[in-house]
């Protein structure tokens, strides 16, 4: 599947020069021009939010700190967190026999409940994850689920935040300028088998996302604010 780069007219200067995109089916184009709104928050959100040195530099726990602050910018703009669970009604309708005198029978109806997945951010027809240094198996958890909604009719594009490799050279200078050991900043984001451009992107042109758009914005070395 060939990638579209309708995110060049879409989103402003200053975005386009602090962050990269990719996207399939014009995702950017669609996402403006049926949901103005959920765009404009995006667009907010992130021109507000930091990369910041802690995050490449401080071991443990800053993954999951660097997802919170950036889905909080989300979550003050109207975004949820949402599950999407499934129920299966069964219905079955029974043939009276008129012979044997029986009037309309009742149907026999079962129900069945599955508890599904969750999306870090949803709002009207929008669904986005924020995947800063996961393991690369949450973006076939991420797409699957796109897929799904869409294929529902629930969503119309599903966004993934994620980063560059190049964070991780980027966290190895930083780190050694604030005087860590040259072993404990080589560690630094050490590992390609996270959520990164890199995995995501053959995700995206061998077709994971079947029918739904998909834009993927990845956080890099432009988006880093010295401190």
């Amino acid at each position: 599947m060939d990638l579209t780069q309708s995110f060049e007219q879409c989103f402003p200067p200053d975005i386009r020069a602090r962050y990269q995109f990719a996207e399939t089916r014009n995702a950017a184009a669609i996402l403006s021009a049926t949901n103005a709104t959920a765009f404009g928050d995006m667009v907010a959100a992130l021109r507000e939010f930091q990369l910041r040195t802690a995050d490449l530099i401080t071991p443990g726990g800053q993954e999951s700190d660097l997802a919170a602050r950036a889905n909080r910018l989300f979550r003050v703009r109207g975004w949820r967190e949402a599950r999407v669970d499934t129920l299966i009604r069964l219905s079955l309708q029974r043939m009276p026999l008129r012979e044997a005198g029986e009037g309309g029978l009742p149907p026999v109806v079962t129900e069945t409940r599955n508890e599904g997945y969750k999306v870090d951010n949803f709002r009207d027809r929008v669904a986005l994850d924020v995947e800063w240094n996961a393991k690369d198996g949450n973006l076939d958890r991420d797409i699957g689920a796109y897929r799904s909604l869409y294929d529902a009719a629930l969503i119309d594009v599903g966004v993934l935040v994620t980063r560059t490799l190049e964070l991780r050279d980027l966290g190895r200078e930083l780190g050694l300028a604030a005087g860590l050991p040259p072993a404990q900043a080589k560690r630094i984001l050490s590992t390609t088998t996270t959520t990164n451009r890199d995995k995501l992107l053959p995700r995206m042109t061998r077709g994971d996302a079947g029918g739904c758009p998909l834009l993927a914005v990845f956080i890099c070395s432009e988006t880093h604010v010295p401190d």
